[in-house]
């Protein structure tokens, strides 16, 4: 049986946002800064041979022969989106694995995804996707098509939650 092996990332991004409010009855105001807000990057990908109809997942692809998956997260990252920022979360490393068909045969694949973080907003997307987006977490979940990738995301938004970043 062929076997495949893939490493992606949940990318996520913090916006902070400076909020005004009344200081007093008189016309002045103070500034505060709102708790940074947590988006998730989602990519949407068109169908192919392996995938009949379009869908939303998030940034993944091959790891080469010799290749170290971290080494492939980077690569994959910058070429679908065009970030190159991107900090890796320590303690985050998720597998998921499934059989799919392709061409008549059953693939067993792997997929090993890391947590990273970009401060950049603007993406630059490869030709291989149809689009994307930034989403906080609720609406990422219900816009991943995979329940796979859903339970993924599920676990780095709780690991964020849970370190406090």
């Amino acid at each position: 049986m062929p076997i495949e092996k893939s490493a992606g990332a949940i990318v996520f991004r913090k916006e902070t946002r400076i909020k005004a409010s009344k200081a007093n009855k008189l016309t002045s105001f103070s500034m505060r800064d709102e708790e940074g807000k947590i988006y998730y990057l989602l990519l949407r990908y068109p169908p192919s041979k392996k995938a009949k109809k379009e869908y939303w997942d998030l940034p993944k692809g091959h790891v080469e022969k010799g290749e170290k998956e971290i080494n492939t997260v980077r690569r994959e990252i910058e070429e679908e989106t065009g970030l190159k920022d991107v900090v890796f979360v320590s303690g985050f490393r998720e597998v998921i694995k499934y059989f799919f068909r392709f061409n008549g045969r059953t693939i067993f694949k792997t997929v090993i995804f890391f947590l990273t973080e970009t401060r950049k907003k603007e993406i630059k997307i490869s030709e291989e996707h149809l689009g994307y987006k930034w989403l906080p977490f609720q609406e990422a979940f219900k816009k991943l098509t995979f329940r796979n990738a859903k339970n993924i995301l599920k676990k780095a938004d709780d690991f964020i939650s849970k370190k406090g970043l």
